[in-house]
């Protein structure tokens, strides 16, 4: 099994604990509530999606990493594609971290 399964699993896990905002709303919501600690951009979003999700997570000091694409990043959550998922627990943050 290589690192991008791993990181899928991974996010599939967080999903079904409840530790995951997905989507532009949700993902900005997250971090003006101070509960995201990561924060997941897919690798082919658009210009103008990748600079808003990089300008707040600059304004509010999280990390932002480009992994997978929007098909394969809502795949792994169950869910549509995504261009951004934010991850909500520490734990979560380091498991996923390892896999990137």
């Amino acid at each position: 099994m290589n690192r991008q399964d791993n990181l899928m699993r991974a996010l599939g896990l967080a999903q079904k604990a409840g530790k995951l905002a997905s989507g532009d709303t949700a993902v900005r919501f997250a971090a003006k509530a101070g509960k995201a600690e990561l924060i997941l951009l897919a690798g082919d979003a658009s210009d103008n999606s990748c600079k808003a999700v990089t300008d707040f997570a600059s304004y509010h000091r999280l990390e932002v990493v480009n992994c997978l694409d929007k098909r394969r990043l809502g795949l792994a959550i169950g869910k549509a594609p995504r261009a951004a998922v934010a991850v909500l627990d520490k734990g979560f943050c380091e498991m996923i971290k390892k896999n990137i």
